[in-house]
């Protein structure tokens, strides 16, 4: 029997998910796929990211990090349990009001669920999800402070993204993550992020201006011809 094979109190063997309990575990997992995150919900994007497709770009960002002092095996652990809870719970966001003391209350009931949908006690992938989560919630580990920066990233790189592609305004995502970076490879990103973002506002002004000069000298010609 390997290490791996037993749980950290007693020696006990511990034992997988039953084919029931993983594909209910799985499809419970398709409520990540199908919810839109809120916050681009309630800004009226189209066609929204959903929870999975924040979870997963987290995920690549993670792997990543190879190379430098993280363990990014753990980073890639983390970022795809952060949010494992709003499969049950929903994505409760800042304008949800909903307290922060209440939004973790109603995600750790959630977790507590899903440890016990896969086996609870002695079950290693449930017992795993659960220690993850709260790790992850507590951000006081390397990994856990730069994941929470990922999260962060993720988010202000999808708005650039819609910001580009919708022509929309998304000031309030960057202006709740400013100064709030947890790690100088978070702080890092954040700065070629906005960089990239200061370069596109300005070629849209450009483009603006141009589409101005335009129209005025379009104008100026009809003026000049109806003088005629």
């Amino acid at each position: 029997m390997s290490e791996a094979q037993r749980t950290a109190a007693g020696g006990a063997t511990a034992t997988p998910p039953s084919p029931s309990q993983a594909i209910d575990f799985l499809t419970l997992l398709q409520q990540l796929k199908a919810q839109k995150r809120t916050g681009w919900v309630k800004r009226g994007v189209a066609g929204p990211e959903s929870i999975a497709d924040h979870m997963y770009r987290m995920g690549l960002m993670a792997m990543l990090v190879q190379g430098t002092q993280y363990d990014y095996h753990r980073c890639i652990k983390l970022a795809l349990v952060h949010d494992v809870a709003e499969a049950i719970v929903g994505d409760i966001t800042p304008t949800c009001g909903v307290s922060d003391e209440e939004k973790f209350a109603l995600e750790a009931g959630a977790v507590g669920r899903i440890k016990a949908m896969l086996g609870g006690a002695g079950c290693l992938p449930a017992e795993e999800i659960e220690a993850l989560w709260h790790e992850y919630e507590q951000g006081q580990t390397d990994e856990a402070r730069l994941v929470k920066d990922f999260d962060k990233l993720e988010m202000i790189l999808q708005a650039l993204e819609y910001e580009t592609a919708q022509g929309k305004v998304l000031q309030e995502f960057f202006d709740s993550t400013a100064g709030k970076w947890r790690t100088d490879l978070g702080r890092s990103w954040a700065e070629e992020i906005l960089r990239r973002r200061q370069a596109a506002q300005r070629q849209q002004q450009q483009q603006q201006q141009q589409q101005q000069q335009a129209a005025s000298g379009a104008a100026n010609l009809a003026l000049n011809g109806n003088a005629r």
